[in-house]
């Protein structure tokens, strides 16, 4: 399916503005509708569509990582898991920072959770990005620093800059600045990676704190 259908398939599973629901909403909260109701992926997810996203217009901080896992998908919460917390330790803030969408906006490459596969969770839909993503940053006037938590979001947003591996590109986060600082996926395989590269917490993460607090002007608790 083109970008066009896509997205003419988007505003109708909207109730959108070709004759099915009248007018589109405007803005944030009409584009937050959109997505919640969006049905593009439908016959591809076992387990049915939940679009999990968080999105406020003062954002200055953007987290872009894969797609929700099953855990993330029952509650509807991003990054409710075990994921979410390292990841908030590696920012270096509380939960209740992490979730103030007034700071941090929350995106995935896949909006819903995709499914398993034969070696855990199934790669994040394609459609997504290319339907939603350009509409959501549009959205986010005082975004200033993208985090994009593993190689699907980099390969998307940093292109031809990537490295060879990711760890490669996490280890050259200085030259994405100041617009995206690039991370390993925080999964329990990351404990792993981490013991491969101990540079992640001697030279990242304190670069990525540092990047955090200064950017919010506020500190977890």
């Amino acid at each position: 399916m083109g970008g066009s259908a896509l997205h003419r398939h988007a505003r109708r599973s909207a109730g959108g503005a070709d004759g099915l629901g009248g007018p589109l909403k405007e803005g944030l909260d009409g584009l937050q509708a959109e997505i919640a109701a969006c049905r593009v992926c439908a016959a591809h997810l076992p387990a049915g569509c939940r679009p999990v996203v968080r999105l406020g217009a003062t954002a200055r901080l953007l987290v872009i990582g894969q797609a929700p896992g099953a855990r993330v998908h029952a509650s509807g919460t991003p990054w409710d898991d075990a994921s979410g917390a390292r990841l908030r330790d590696w920012m270096g803030i509380s939960p209740l920072l992490f979730y103030d969408t007034r700071h941090i906006a929350i995106m995935p490459m896949g909006f819903c959770y995709p499914g398993t596969g034969t070696s855990g969770d199934l790669p994040p839909r394609p459609e997504c990005a290319p339907l939603w993503h350009q509409r959501v940053l549009a959205q986010l006037p005082e975004l200033r620093l993208t985090l994009l938590v593993g190689s699907y979001a980099q390969r998307r947003y940093l292109g031809g800059a990537t490295r060879q591996t990711v760890a490669q590109t996490v280890q050259g986060f200085a030259v994405y600045g100041p617009r995206f600082f690039p991370l390993p996926h925080p999964s329990w395989r990351s404990t792993n990676w981490i013991r491969r590269n101990p540079w992640f917490v001697t030279e990242v993460l304190p670069a990525l704190k540092s990047h955090v607090a200064a950017l919010l002007g506020v500190r977890g608790e």
